[in-house]
Order: C-alpha cells, then structure tokens, then sequence
C-alpha cells in the first residue's frame, strides 16, 4: 500500500473487482493495482473487507490544531475513533483520551462527517475538563455547557455550539431537544455511570441512539467492581457481544455461591473483553513518561475516646450478627460507621454528629505537608471531617480550599485553576466522589488518604489526579491508617481487590467472628 499525496491509497491486490464493487469512485489501475479516495467511508469498507494496515485518514489529513502537540498513543487512539462510529476508549487516567476524542470529533467534522458532538460527563468536570481541553484543542470550534434551569439548557441544545457539554442527569431534562438537536456524535465520559442497563440514565441515552449516531464511550476503569458492570456498557457499544437479558450474562460471568453472594468465573475477563469491544486501551507505562508513584502507609494511633467507641461499635455489631443474616448492604452501613469513627466523626441515626478529638490523625498530616515541597491534595471521605480539617489547617495558618458535593461547578473550576496557577492554596482538602475525576492538579505530587473509600475505581481515579500527562516530580500516595478496618480496606485497594464485591467477607474479619 502507498498513500498518494495524502489523498489517495494505492493498494496491491488479488482481486482488484472486490474493491471496485464496494467502493464504486475507486479506479482499477493496472491488473492487480487499485486507487482508492484516502477518506474516513472508504477507509472502513477497505478494513471490512479485510484489507490489512489500513490507517485512518486522520494521520495523514489532519494537522492537529490547539495549545499542545498530540503523543503516539493520543493519535492512534484519534485513530482508532474516526474508524469506529461506536467505540469504547479505556485508555488509564492521565494518558489525555479527552484530547484524543477531541481531536478524532473534529476530524470527522472538517470530513462533514458529523456536525454537533453532546458530551456527557460528572457535572464537576464539565468546565474544569472538557471545556479546558475544547480551549486547549479546538478553539476554532463553538462550545457551550448545557447547566442550570430548564429553559436556559433548552435555548443551548438548540443553539449553533458544535460542542455541547451536559452532565448526566441533565440529558433527561432536555432528551426532546437533544432528540432534535443534530447531534451526530455523544460522547459518554466516565461511562461506568451507564453500567447498569435499567437506570433511568441509562434507557434515556439508549433511546437517543439513533443508527446514523456515533457514540465513544470512554472510561479508565471498565468493570473495576464486577464483571456484571460490563453489561450495560455492551448493551450500547457491542449488544450482539451478550445476551439478550442481564440474568443469562450474570450466569454466564459468575457463579452463585449463597443468595446474596456472586463470584466471578474463572474465565470472566475474557468473556469481559469480548463483550466490551471495539475497543482501545493504553496504560501510562505503555504512552507515558512518568515519574515514579509510591505508595506509603502511615499508622496513627486513635484516641482513647475513638478507641472506646469503636470497640463499644464493633462488640454490638459482633451481638447483631450472630442472631441475624449479614447481608452487603448492613455489612456496607456498619463498615461505614467504623471508619467514621476512625476519621473523626459519626453520624447517628437520629441524623446527629459526634466529633471527636483528630489531634494524632491531624499531626501525622501536618508532617506529610512539612515534608512536601510541592502542594498536596488530601482526599477525606466524610464531609463532616472536612470542616473540622480546615479549620484546624487555617488555625496553623495553612492555606486551603475545600472541593465537596456542595460546591458548584463554577467554583470548583476556579479552586482547581486557582490550585494549579497559583502559589496558594497550599492544600486541596477534597471528598473523593466529587472530584475524583477527570481534572489535572499536577500542582501537588503528595495525595494523603484521610481515610478510604470502598469504590476501587474512585481509589485509582483520584490518586490520578496528580500522577498524569505534565507531571514531573515523583508522587507519593500517603494512606493515614489507625483503625483494622482502615487497614484491611486500603490492603484490598492496593491489591486491586474492589471492596464492594467482599463486603461480607471483610465484615467477618473486621468483627472477627
């Protein structure tokens, strides 16, 4: 094969009719040579028939506009998405997908291929990622956020932005628009948000999916708790890669060993893989050069009060479960309030709060930050903690933010711009569910884990935060440890165990029965 001007392809075949039949503009050249238009169409019939290497046009066509110059990995990764109209990309955090299916959408719009893109994603990234890397990328390109009353997301939808970005459960409120709205290409950012095929998210993007729509759905975590998370991924890339009904993939993934307990198949991943195809996947190791991430553990030592309380906890939950069946969901409440107590404060039942004294977890922090030369995010699960947290850093004149669920998109953006920008603040005190994903904050190289969180995916998507594409200090992920539960839960993390999927067996170790 032989690329003509970067408009052409040459091609040495056997049996030159085979391509002349199915691509009517291509011309017979001699006895077993065929010139072909270098385009997206004609590239994908040529790769249906089996012609081999055939490269997308992008590579040849495109001049990659924007702030930054595209890596290997990014421009393969454009590659493969030009070629396939419904894709998964499971490239890892940090290696820059956003740029790549930035790129590849704008390809395929200068190709009059596609004219609008919807990009769903977590509302707290919608300014802070994907507007940024539109600036970034393709600035020549219209971009608006469909957010805020019904009305004022209604008149964007139906405006001229050749980019819309909209959180997830914003597309149900305006599906009639987008439903009109010449959306050739959706986006699905974050798209375990879709694992399950019997949401309400999930049936209102399977109802805009038109056969002519595109759709890339990208993610670095595909199934990171289960196997079964797979299905309602397939469903909208790949549905004749599983079966017709959830229970028959289940069965087909897992075996049932009690009522409420499934375990994955020995051959689970690759009935996995087939099912989540086409698809496109690059680790860090494979594309970057990053500098190295090592993981420390730092015990602390509880106070007498949390000592007491926990025990007092876990002597009852010990009485609880000998009378009664331990199921996922009490053994998940119980668990929680273990670590709450760990961390600094509890939430009863009556909904109160009972602080306590955070002295020894605060100092073992205060000296992760003493010895860091660089900034640090510290990611605390609960949000009651969070107060008490900054207040006390503020108390020792250390400058802070706070990112949590309550705190508008508007402002997250300008605390992470203002993070990576500026000298202050010193520290980013984060709750790990609203910001785990999707931005930078290569300002820090030192993440302190406050306490864990459950959500394997949520672990790897947050310490992905500062080790990323732009990093280049070495990065430390520092996991404050006083409590058994503390310690069992962040020993599955790191063995990429998903904390869900043995949730009963850690609450029996946990309670030691």
């Amino acid at each position: 094969m032989r690329i003509i001007d970067n408009r052409g392809l040459l091609l040495r075949v056997r049996n030159p009719s085979k391509i002349t039949t199915a691509i009517p503009t291509s011309q017979q050249v001699n006895n077993n040579e065929v010139l072909v238009r270098w385009g997206v169409d004609e590239s994908r019939v040529l790769r249906n028939l089996n012609v081999k290497d055939i490269p997308s046009p992008i590579l040849g066509k495109y001049d990659w506009p924007g702030r930054y110059k595209p890596f290997e990995h990014q421009k393969t990764t454009a590659s493969f998405l030009t070629m396939n109209n419904r894709a998964f990309c499971f490239n890892e955090q940090g290696t820059g997908k956003t740029g790549s299916a930035i790129w590849a959408s704008d390809f395929l719009m200068n190709e009059k291929l596609i004219k609008r893109v919807l990009i769903i994603c977590p509302l707290s990234i919608m300014e802070s990622a994907w507007a940024a890397d539109l600036f970034n990328f393709a600035m020549h390109r219209r971009v608006d956020i469909a957010h805020g009353a019904k009305k004022k997301r209604q008149t964007i939808i139906k405006g001229n932005a050749e980019y819309v970005i909209i959180n997830y459960d914003g597309v149900e409120i305006v599906k009639e628009e987008i439903e009109t709205g010449g959306f050739d290409l959706i986006i699905a950012d974050e798209a375990t948000h879709y694992k399950n095929a019997q949401s309400k998210r999930w049936k209102v993007l399977a109802s805009l999916i038109k056969p002519h729509t595109w759709l890339w759905m990208m993610t670095g975590t595909p199934a990171a708790q289960s196997p079964i998370d797979a299905y309602g991924l397939a469903k909208l890339i790949n549905p004749k890669g599983v079966p017709k009904f959830f229970g028959a993939f289940r069965e087909m993934v897992m075996y049932k060993v009690t009522q409420f307990k499934w375990v994955p198949k020995p051959n689970a991943v690759d009935l996995v893989f087939n099912a989540l195809q086409p698809a496109i996947r690059f680790t860090k190791e494979q594309c970057l050069d990053l500098p190295e991430m090592t993981y420390v553990k730092r015990g602390v030592e509880l106070t007498p009060q949390q000592k007491k309380y926990y025990e007092t906890l876990r002597k009852q939950m010990v009485m609880v479960a000998a009378g009664e069946q331990i199921t996922a969901a009490n053994a998940a409440v119980n668990m929680n309030k273990l670590l709450q107590i760990s961390c600094g404060a509890v939430y009863t039942d009556t909904g109160e709060t009972v602080e306590f004294d955070i002295k020894n977890r605060y100092k073992v922090l205060r000296e992760v930050v003493d010895e860091s030369s660089k900034k640090v995010l510290v990611f605390v699960p609960f949000k009651h903690v969070i107060d008490l947290l900054k207040e006390k850093l503020t108390q020792d004149n250390i400058t802070n933010e706070i990112i949590r669920g309550d705190v508008s998109a508007p402002n997250r953006t300008r605390i992470f711009k203002k993070f990576q920008t500026t000298n202050d603040p010193r520290v980013l005190i984060i709750q790990p569910q609203a910001a785990a994903h999707g931005v930078t904050l290569t300002a820090a190289n030192t993440i302190v884990w406050w306490g864990p969180v459950s959500s394997l995916e949520t672990y790897a998507q947050a310490n992905a935060r500062v080790h990323r594409s732009g990093q280049t200090h070495p990065c430390t992920v520092v996991q404050l440890q006083g409590s058994t539960v503390e310690k069992r839960i962040y020993g599955m993390l790191d063995e990429r165990i998903n904390v869900h999927t043995q949730m009963i067996d850690l609450y029996e170790e946990v309670l030691e029965i």
